[in-house]
């Protein structure tokens, strides 16, 4: 079954799990949001308490140099104390982020983050490419949601392989911390600057 983005940013909301834990969940309980809900907290994912709805207003902007100051990043990485700000597993996440943000150079945080004109321009495209396929209509969706899919993998920061470890979203380092540190952690806007590039920012979301 088809689970849709605003089903999974709801239970990611309710929750504080990430995106692809959240649709893990729902294919696995036939996009059920409370049966979802239970089965992260099953899983460990997701606690009881409702994470994703707690303010997260601390944190810390990280910033990272590459290449003889030639590659930049700045990460604004939000927790909801100065506590768990002040961590050594917290500084080890904005760091790792920040490396991920310079070496894929990712279009926004997430898929809901995508400006819905990019999304569209990307699936007339890949639409066009298998249209003279001679594949029928149904097999040509699939087709194109599947390069869709493969789009949102490379395009946002928290669908992207994680640079050390291609088995791991970059969100599920944030879910593990979440879970180990109990507190909601949100990636809430990064800039990247290149020498010779226009800057790429991922906007709050």
């Amino acid at each position: 079954m088809s689970i849709d983005a605003k089903t999974v940013k709801a239970l990611r909301d309710k929750t504080g799990a990430g995106m692809m834990d959240c649709k893990k969940a729902l294919l696995e309980t036939g996009g059920n949001v409370e049966k979802a809900i239970d089965h992260l907290r099953k899983s460990g994912i997701a606690k009881a308490e409702k994470k994703g709805a707690r303010t997260a207003k601390e944190g810390v902007v990280f910033s990272y140099i590459h290449q003889g100051g030639r590659l930049g990043v700045l990460v604004e990485l939000n927790c909801e104390t100065d506590f768990v700000a002040k961590t050594e597993s917290f500084s080890e996440l904005s760091h790792n982020l920040a490396m991920q943000i310079a070496a894929t150079n990712p279009l926004a945080i997430q898929r809901e983050d995508i400006d819905q004109m990019i999304i569209d321009h990307e699936k007339e495209i890949f639409t066009e490419q298998t249209k003279d396929s001679g594949k029928p209509k149904n097999v040509i969706e699939k087709i194109v949601e599947g390069r869709m899919e493969k789009f949102y993998a490379e395009s946002c920061l928290l669908e992207q392989p994680f640079i050390k470890d291609s088995d791991r979203k970059v969100g599920d380092l944030i879910t593990e911390l979440v879970a180990t540190l109990g507190e909601n952690i949100i990636v809430n806007r990064f800039t990247r600057y290149a020498i010779g590039e226009a800057s790429s920012n991922g906007q709050p979301h």
